[in-house]
Formats: C-alpha cells, structure tokens, sequence
C-alpha cells in the first residue's frame, strides 16, 4: 500500500483545525499611530504570491476577488451592521475593486484605515453602553411593546448617530432582560454588564498593528477558502496547539462567532468530551482558573479566549456556558470545571461491544466497533516495535474477538469521529475490501495520486453498517465513502461534515500561512469537500447544518468530481433501500427517542426562524414559560413511553438524552440511534437472503 505521510518539509492537516481568529473588537485612542511595519508589507507580497503559484485553485486575483475580500472584511469586523455608519459604508465602497492592486502592490493602507475607522465606532458604541447602565438597570422599562431585530446580517446600515444610538439603547436593554430573565438580580446585573464594557475599553490599548494586519491578510488568505489562513508570530508559534486545545487544553476546537467563541467539535476522549457537559454549537461566554473569579469573555478575541482556556496539565478551568440546546434567547448558562490534561490514546482506542437485538421473534447478535479517531503511534511504529497501537490493528484484533462470538453483522460507530491519520484510513478500508485503491488525492496541477490497497483479500467479509453524523469528518469521511463506493456498508446516521481538502504550512519572513494544496476525492470520484457522504438511511439531527460543517463556512470549496477510480459494480443495497427506508420510518414513528428528537428539531427550528425578539418582560417571560412548557411536554412524553418517572420541571443538563448519560454506562441496546442501526443492517439480511432463496 501507498502511504501519504507528513514530512518535515510539507505538513499535511486533514482534520478540522482551529478556525481563524477574528478581527479585533478592541480600539484605542491612539489608533491613528497604528501602521503597518516594513515585515509585514513583505509577509502580504508573500502571502499574494504563494496563494498565486500554490493554492490548489488558484483562482485570479482580479477585481472580482476583490469585492469577496472587501464584502468578508467588513463581515468579519461587524456582522450584525451594529458599529459601521451608512457614511462609512459609502466612504469604503470606492476601494470595492481595488484591494487586489493594493495587495499586489504591498499597500496595506485601505486594510488599515478601515479597521481603525471600526475601532472609532466600536469605542464610540461602549461609551454610549456604559452611559446607559449608568442611568440604573431597575429604572428601564420592560413594559412597553418594544422589539429588537437579532438577525441583522441583511439590515440595512444605520445613517445617523442616533439611529445607532437607539439600536444599541435597544441591545443593552436586551442584554439586561436575558439575565433579568436568567434569575440575576438588577445590582448584579448592572455590574456584570458593567464590567464587561468597561473590560472591552480597557482592552482598547492593547490594540496593535499586528492585530489589524492579521485580520486583514486573514480575510485576504480565507477569500480563497476558509482552511487557507494567515497565522501571526504568536499564532503560528502555537500551531500545535490549535488543533484542538490539546496538550494542555480541554480539546475542543473552538470558533469565533459575533462577540462569542462557539464550540465547533469535541475530541473524543478529550478532557471537555469526558464531562458530557459540553456539546457542539455551545458558547463560552466565561473563563476562569479553579476557584477564581470567572472572566467574562465576551467581545474577545479568539485567541486571547484560546490563551485563558490552556493551562498546566492537571490544573482546572471552569467554563460559563450558554448551552446550544437552550432556546435562541434563553441566556441561562452552566459552571462546567474541567481537568486539563492530554489527549491519551488508549482514551481514544477503538471499543467493541455487543448488540443484542429481537427482531421477528429472533434473536440476534450484533458487534459494534466504536472509532472515536483514526490514530496511529508514528514513534513506536518508526521504532520497529511490533505491538505498535494503531486503529486498524486493533479493529482487527476486535473483528477477530466477535467472529469467535458469532454475530450476525458488525456496526462500525464513527459518530463525532473528527479524522486523524490518513494512512489508518486507507489502511482500515483494505480490511473490508478485496484490494484496489482506496483514496484520490488530487494536487494543484492536476496530478491524481492514487493510494491503494495492493493485498488481496479481505480480512471480513460479513455485513456491516457504518453510523455517522456531522461530527464524522476527514479521515472518517475517505472510509465512510470508500465503504459506500465498495458497497462494503450500509451508510446510516447524518450528513458527515465535509473536510475534504488537505492543507500545508509554509513559513514567512513574519509569520506562516497555512494553504490548500490538494483535495480528497472517493474511488468512484466523488469529492468528500462540502457535501460530504450521504447516508443511505437519513436520521434526524440535533447539530445544525447551517452552524456546524463545511459547507457552514464562508467560500467553503465546491464539491465536485473526477475520474472515477473503479468500474462501477451492481450495488447491493439498492433494490431494497426503499423498503429498508420505509421500515426504518414505521418503526421509528413510534420510537420514543426519535419522536423526541424529531419534535425537538421542529421546536428547533421554529424558534431559529424568528428574527426579532420582544423587549416586553411579560411577553418574554410568557415566551420562555411556553418553550419550557412544550420541552417538558417532549420530555415526559419520552419517559412515559419507558417507563419512567415524569419530571416537574425540565433540568438544563438533561434534555439531551442521546448524550447525557456517560457512555461506558449505557448498554449498546439503549443507544437510539446505534439500536436502530441494526436494526435497519438486520432488515436487509432478511430482505436479501429472501431474495437469494427463490
């Protein structure tokens, strides 16, 4: 087998890295001073010119180009038109086609004069925040009919200091409401808000030109597509870290997201994974260290928030969580403390269980392999040593283990699987298959390496079923899709996330940029970038495609296709999807995990739908009082159907069924989703070996 390795002169990234750090939301008033140095001049020309010759699209930096990179600068530095005047708007549009020649030219000025114009506006804004608090929080009204519209990203601009002055009066009115309703008492409330526009001024000074030049040149870097990324000095010194917060972190990888950091993953086994109280699409709006005070964060920047988060191994940080499970305006957050420690890859190893089914008066017998990631030890495996830990050596000790159990089929979990080792991917395909590739990787000039299993044979044959949802990215999408084209697996669960491209550091005269220099493609030549692998059989997802994923990124990178690598061959599963469809919806209709989940979706999206919020305390209330109501409802509509005790009202920490509970404690049987799994693999045996016997 071929194998495609990181080197020292080209490191190859198919996970999902940190996501890049947003603009400054910090001014000071000695902005004006603020200008870009000789170093970083050259860093841009660098920058325009390594994007030229090694981007794998190179796509031309022309005017068009331009009004992509003006149009996400102004996005990244006020998405929600909230800071910026009608006036400034008009003012910046004259240099809309022009930020091509300015880059090439190495004239950073444009990039400069805006941002600064934004520190103007954003000091300007908590000015007039503070003053507002300052006339009391208990003497505001919360009696009027007064609304606020949230979702601004298609507002029109505001054309008068006071327009943006009502807007805001507006927006700090809401903010003390969220936790008036949040049960924070006025005095605590004014000083929490306080203080958090206080530590944004106080925050100001601390601008510098590097900050603007990293959002600036990142805009300019992401316009190409978002895993291609300006990282500065300090960033680009811990780029090891990004990842995922590991080593000394809560592995987690984090986003920026308006004046918050939101939750984009969780590593398996990872020190946030393992206290089930952190979910994809949470905000962190708190940081601090053990028994400290908690640190407001928000307004921060990215990586000042990364900064807070990482720590010595063994020491704890406690999060302030606003849980993405909570409705759109319920600000009611969570304490959750956890240990910083290092990933360890036993934590991660691969698991098998049984999965004890009835199913038309027979009784079955499953095995389930989890996959958390695709690891594999480079020092013991460069050493020599023979008992090297890697994920394929050890599901095969596991298929080895289950064959001698007898099961009827085997489910391979690669549900929240964020990627990992490429080479474990390809090598973990070539236990299912008879031989033949496995992965295309396309470069930038075209060029279509093939990586392939070259031993035939496969070491099981039996059926299988793969689940997956959106968590299941990268190394995780090559095998899911290699078992789709094969027809290897039945492909059950959720679209998978959608990280089909490859990445490679390329150090700068001052800092490095991280580009895309090839992409992933399936032997049948479908692209794994943006739409990901489509499940055979579809189930509900509570993570939201609109917020997690790639195609949830600006100028994600298109699916497309290539050459096929195999000759298509009839698919097995195909003749009987219908029906296996058909069954899973019967069954699942009144499946009271899937009617609960499915209601919470509806509920979900219902709530996301609305684009403005009342400033009525009454109506608020009443508005939280009926969310809570229909939660309740949902979830004791659930318990009744197993036979357990109602609840009274709903605990926060609780509402999610599918993760609450700690996984080593949950029998296969009373996973949901992993149950119904094999259910649906053994419906096709039915079906299949019905067929084979006329």
């Amino acid at each position: 087998m071929k194998h495609l390795l990181p080197s020292t002169a080209l490191a190859l990234f198919i996970g999902i890295g940190l996501l890049p750090v947003s603009g400054s939301t910090f001014a000071a008033n000695s902005w004006d001073k603020l200008q870009p140095d000789r170093d970083e001049v050259i860093a841009s020309l660098n920058v325009v010119e390594l994007l030229k010759r090694h981007h794998y699209s190179k796509p031309p930096l022309d005017d068009a180009r331009s009004v992509i990179i003006y149009d996400s600068y102004i996005k990244l530095l006020d998405p929600s038109r909230s800071y910026f005047m009608a006036s400034d708007i008009a003012e910046f549009d004259k240099w809309k086609t022009q930020f091509d020649d300015f880059l090439k030219s190495g004239d950073l000025n444009a990039g400069f004069t805006i941002y600064k114009r934004y520190l103007d506006r954003v000091k300007a804004r908590l000015d007039f925040a503070i003053a507002e608090l300052d006339k009391g929080v208990d003497k505001m009204d919360f009696n009027s009919k007064e609304t606020l519209l949230i979702d601004r990203k298609d507002a029109p601009w505001l054309k008068s200091t006071a327009e943006l002055d009502d807007l805001w009066r507006k927006r700090v009115k809401d903010e003390v409401l969220r936790q008036k309703i949040a049960g924070k008492e006025p005095k605590q409330i004014q000083e929490t808000l306080t203080k958090r526009y206080k530590n944004q001024l106080a925050r100001l000074d601390q601008t510098r030109p590097e900050d603007i030049f990293q959002a600036y040149i990142n805009t300019f870097a992401m316009s190409y597509d978002p895993h291609t990324n300006y990282l500065s000095p300090d960033n680009a010194e811990n780029f090891d870290i990004n990842m995922s917060l590991s080593l000394e972190g809560i592995g987690a990888v984090l986003q920026s997201d308006n004046d918050q950091v939101k939750v984009v993953r969780l590593v398996p086994a990872g020190p946030a994974d393992k206290t089930k109280q952190v979910a994809p699409a949470d905000k962190i709006i708190g940081v601090a260290q053990g028994n400290k005070e908690m640190v407001d964060v928000v307004g921060w920047r990215l990586d000042e928030v990364v900064k807070l988060i990482r720590g010595p191994k063994g020491t704890v940080v406690r999060l302030e969580v606003i849980p993405a499970s909570n409705a759109p305006n319920d600000q009611t957050t969570k304490i959750v403390p956890i240990t910083r420690e290092a990933v360890k890859l036993e934590d991660q190893a691969v698991k098998k269980s049984i999965l004890n089914l009835k199913q038309d008066g027979k009784d079955y017998k499953l095995g389930v392999i989890e996959i958390p990631a695709f690891y594999l030890d480079f020092k013991a495996f460069r050493a020599g040593d023979p008992d090297y830990k890697s994920t394929t050596r050890d599901v095969k000790k596991l298929l080895t283990e289950l064959q001698k159990d007898k099961v009827d089929g085997v489910v391979i979990d690669l549900r929240n699987n964020g990627g990992g080792s490429l080479q474990e991917a390809t090598e973990l395909t070539s236990l299912f298959i008879d031989k033949g590739p496995t992965v295309l990787v396309r470069n930038a000039d075209g060029r279509v390496d093939v990586l392939e299993d070259e031993n035939p044979g496969a070491f099981y044959k039996g059926p299988m079923a793969l689940l997956v949802n959106r968590l299941s990215a990268s190394a995780s999408e090559i095998f899911a899709g290699a078992m789709q084209d094969y027809h290897r697996a039945l492909i059950i669960g959720g679209q998978t996330f959608g990280k089909g491209t490859v990445q490679t550091i390329q150090p700068l005269n001052h800092g490095e940029l991280k580009l895309t220099l090839a992409k992933f493609y399936r032997v049948s030549g479908q692209s794994t970038q943006h739409q990901g692998v489509l499940p055979d059989i579809d189930y509900p997802s509570l993570i939201d495609t609109k917020e997690i994923g790639e195609s949830a990124l600006p100028e994600a990178m298109p699916w497309d296709t290539i050459r096929a690598a195999i000759k298509p061959a009839a698919d097995p599963f195909k003749p009987y999807l219908a029906q296996l469809k058909s069954e899973h919806d019967a069954r699942t209709a009144k499946d009271a995990e899937f009617v609960f989940i499915r209601d919470k979706l509806a509920l979900a999206q219902k709530l996301m739908e609305e684009k403005t919020v009342s400033l009525n305390e009454a109506e608020r209330r009443a508005q939280h009082t009926d969310i809570d109501a229909k939660q309740l409802a949902m979830e004791n509509i659930r318990r009744k159907a197993k036979g357990e005790e109602p609840l009274k009202e709903l605990k926060k920490e609780d509402d999610d069924a599918l993760t609450a509970a700690e996984p080593d404690k949950v029998k296969p049987e009373d996973d949901a989703y992993l149950s119904e799994t094999g259910r649906v693999l053994l419906d096709y045996l039915k079906l299949s070996n019905q067929v084979a016997k006329k």
